[in-house]
């Protein structure tokens, strides 16, 4: 009788999970993704398939970016907004990062801080401007606020996540070699889940520069949230596009600048 033939994985460079991918084919990828969104908008815009009111084509929005720089101080208003999502996140991740490590250490401050986390990550920060203008004024505290609101939480909750994904036996480990509580979390436990802070940071801070709009509609003299919203009120549609443009650019960075820290300062995750 006949045995059948072991079916064998082929290999694959386009479809390899896990393994080795050629710079050159993640270099061809990236550029398609980027000029495929660009050559329909261009041929929806300079076409004139779209009235130019709602979307101007790149060569207008080009233009539009370089007329608020030279004359509207653009660069002023970048300055503003990444000044307060700086602040909003730094605030974040000093009681995010440990709030979250007591939330998936001890269940104890699971109980006491777990329900609390779980239903005001669900309630809608905007409708909590009324109070926040109450309570903080029409000042920076307040723009500030709105954005560590928005996504300390999500730091709390995705860092307990990570913090319960340690291994048991790792814990009992040290417990064998004679660690006390404070050595457990502070030598085992943080020096384990700071990869996982790090990731949690570079996600969250995506979700800071989409609370600045919200935050930049209380009382804003100037931000990049401020320029969108003002713009849209004189259907400057090219502006808007720019600063979203700009907005995207700043966050492209961010996540690379959070990818390079990651890869020099702890190349043992990368492993």
């Amino acid at each position: 009788m006949n045995k059948p033939k072991p079916s064998y994985l082929k290999p694959s460079v386009f479809w390899s999970i896990r393994q080795g991918f050629p710079s050159w084919l993640k270099l061809l990828l990236t550029g398609i993704a980027l000029i495929i969104p660009l050559t329909i908008w261009s041929l929806l815009s300079y076409q004139g398939l779209v009235n130019s009111q709602f979307l101007p084509t790149p060569t207008a929005v080009l233009q539009a970016g370089i007329e608020m720089f030279k004359s509207e101080d653009l660069m002023l208003d970048i300055v503003a907004s990444f000044s307060r999502v700086l602040a909003g996140f730094i605030c974040a991740a000093i009681v995010g990062i440990p709030v979250g490590i007591a939330m998936g250490t001890f269940y104890s401050m699971e109980s006491l801080f777990g329900s609390i986390v779980g239903v005001v990550r669900y309630m809608p920060i905007a409708a909590f401007m009324p109070l926040i203008i109450l309570w903080a004024g029409l000042g920076e505290v307040s723009k500030i606020l709105i954005i560590f609101l928005g996504i300390v939480f999500y730091n709390a909750i995705m860092i307990a996540d990570a913090v319960k994904f340690i291994p048991n036996e790792m814990l009992n480990a040290a417990y064998t070699l004679g660690a006390n509580r404070f050595d457990l979390v502070f030598r085992v436990i943080l020096p384990a889940v700071i990869p996982s802070i790090i990731d949690t940071l570079r996600v969250n801070v995506a979700g800071a520069w989409n609370f600045l709009v919200i935050s930049e509609l209380i009382a804003a003299q100037n931000g990049l949230g401020f320029k969108i919203v003002y713009s849209q009120r004189f259907l400057n549609t090219d502006k808007v596009l720019f600063c979203i443009v700009v907005i995207g650019i700043i966050g492209l960075l961010l996540d690379y600048s959070f990818k390079l820290f990651y890869k020099f300062a702890l190349p043992w995750a990368e492993q």
